[in-house]
Order: C-alpha cells, then structure tokens, then sequence
C-alpha cells in the first residue's frame, strides 16, 4: 500500500502555513482574525486512519479518493489526510464547537502550475443545540450579519437555502436547517468581504454568487464563487454538517455548519502569485517580498527562458503506470523546476 515518495516525506515538517511572512501565514491569521471567538488550531499531525479520512464523513465505499492513484498511504492502516474534514470528528469529541483548523493536505496529482500534491486547507466549523435557545443564538447572529452585509458594498446571487436537489436532511427539522444555511451564508459573505472588499474598480460592488453542490459530509451542500479581475472563481466549498458526522463525534441534539478553503487558490488570486510551487521556493528573491500580515502583488523574477524536454520508455505488457505514480516520479528527481508533465502520445505493442 505505500505509495509515499520521499519529495511528499520531505514535506510533512515544513508546515508553510505558520512560517511568519509567508503568504500563506498571513492569509490564515486574516481569515482566524475574521472569527476571533472561535478555538485557532494550525499544528496538527497529517496523518490520518481511512476511517477518519473517509468512513466518519459519510464518503461511499467506491468512491475514488480511496484510490492509492489519488491519495497517499503510510499503510493499509494508516495515510495522509486529503481535507482537513478528517479531523471534524476529533475535534468535537473534544467538546469544540466553533473551531478553524489550517492544515497541509495531501493528494496525487498532475503537474502544472495550479496543481501541487501538497497545499492547505482552513476548515471552519459551527455547532449549536437543535433547540429553541440554539436557534435563537442562530437568529441573533443573522440579523447582526445582515445588518453588516447590509451597510457593505456587496452584490450577492443566492440560492435557496434548501430545494428538490439540495434537500434538507431527514433527521432534521427544516426550519432548523433554513436558519442554520443561511447563518453560514452570512458567515462566509461576510468572510469573503473581508479578504476581497475593497479590491474592485472604483464604484464596482463585490460580486458573491452561490451555487449549489454535492459532498458526502454535508446537506445541504454549497459552493461559493466571486468575481475579480474579470472572472467568477471558485473560493470554497459547505454546507450543513451531516448528522452522521456529528453522531460520530458524540455531540447529540446538535445541529451546524462547516466549510473548507484553500489556502494557495485564494493566496494566488490576492498577490497575484502565478505558480502554485512558487510558494515552497526557498528563493530570497520570493520570501524577501513578503511581510506578516501585509498582501501586496508578487514581483514576478525568474528571466530563463522555458526548456522542453521528452521522455519516452517502454513499459512490460503486463504492467500499468497510472499519470500520478510517474508525477511523483518526476518530481523525485527534478523536484518543482519542472513546470508541466503532460503525456504526448501511446503506443501499443504489435506482435
């Protein structure tokens, strides 16, 4: 089952998330200043059971994150987390109930300049009791957050907080799961505010759009869109818990919300960081442009002209390369100078 190169092993200590003036420190400490009452938790270990990964979050038993072409294993015991969701149930069993938890996360990938098999994650979680006095907590919030959002130069394209596709959950009152989405709506437009408000042409709202999505961890289910410099992105996914996670975790007569963002997608809008492996440089000509808690423009540095090179092998009848295991493999050797791997044509065998 293991299927962890010694570049992924190289990675697991470095935690670039907590290194002061890194782009990716100071975009979690914006987003845990955002939710100041909330438990900050930013040190935890990687790895991770399948069961935690995938069994206590409601995932299917054939569904292809399992796969070793898609995630890494230590063992059949034992592997590298692909979301910080593994730890959802942990951490309420340990009595949280609104928590941020910013950690490395792990997954098989191809190599280009938006895709790392290395980056992080900030999940951002809410319980309350499925009670009146949780509910009247809830409603309380909302009317703060709409007054908020009310005053603030933002356009939003909802969607219904709950409908034929995007269902609330049997073992939930409905009218607990409105009250409870759109408290996570305002949460996040707010969120999205704060870390895009601000950066528009002069006069030109902040434009937020909901869609809706599907997750095995939550109903119902939400991505989240906005729109800069000219284009919608995608920022981040959510929705409300499922009551199988929060049986999971103990916490009975429970009802909440979560939400995962990555931390390079939004740092490489934000400082206009063009290559997602840019953020491992060691290279002083890119950390020195940084400083803790200020977002500026990265000054692009690099003046060599791209290299192409080929590869060609032959391979035994018998025997499979799957696109991720010869990714590892190139990087096992090359490291990140190489910018894209991409397969230009296959040949069978004629006898």
């Amino acid at each position: 089952m293991t299927n962890v190169s010694p570049t992924i092993l190289s990675k697991l200590s470095v935690q670039l998330h907590t290194q002061p003036a890194h782009p990716l420190s100071t975009l979690r400490s914006l987003v845990e200043s955002h939710f100041p009452a909330y438990a900050h938790l930013s040190s935890v270990s990687p790895l991770v059971t399948p069961h935690q990964n995938f069994d206590l979050l409601s995932f299917p038993p054939d569904h292809p994150g399992r796969s070793v072409t898609d995630s890494y294993y230590i063992n059949k015991d034992l592997m590298l987390r692909t979301h910080t969701s593994a730890h959802e149930v942990d951490v309420f069993s340990r009595g949280e109930k609104t928590w941020l938890l910013t950690a490395d996360v792990y997954r098989r990938d191809e190599i280009d300049a938006s895709h790392y098999p290395v980056f992080h994650q900030t999940e951002g979680c809410r319980i309350v009791s499925a009670d009146a006095a949780g509910m009247q907590e809830i409603q309380d919030d909302n009317a703060r957050l709409e007054d908020h959002l009310r005053r603030s130069h933002i356009l939003i394209e909802d969607v219904p907080h709950l409908s034929p596709t995007n269902p609330c959950q049997p073992a939930h009152d409905p009218k607990h799961t409105e009250l409870i989405a759109k408290n996570l709506k305002l949460s996040l437009n707010s969120l999205i505010l704060r870390l895009f408000g601000g950066k528009q042409a002069e006069g030109e709202p902040l434009r937020v759009r909901w869609i809706e999505a599907t997750f095995p961890w939550t109903t119902p289910s939400f991505e989240v869109e906005v729109f800069f410099r000219g284009k919608w992105l995608e920022i981040l996914g959510c929705g409300v818990i499922h009551q199988a996670t929060l049986d999971n975790s103990n916490v009975p007569n429970k009802l909440g919300w979560a939400f995962g963002l990555g931390l390079e997608r939004i740092a490489m809008v934000l400082y206009s960081i063009p290559d997602i492996r840019l953020f491992w440089s060691q290279d002083p000509r890119f950390l020195s442009q940084f400083k803790q808690g200020e977002i500026n423009t990265f000054r692009p540095y690099s003046k060599y002209p791209t290299c192409f090179k080929d590869v060609s092998f032959w391979l035994p009848t018998d025997t499979t390369l799957h696109d991720n295991d010869f990714c590892d493999l190139v990087r096992d050797v090359a490291g990140d100078t190489v910018e894209n791997v991409k397969i230009v044509s296959q040949l069978g065998l004629w006898g």
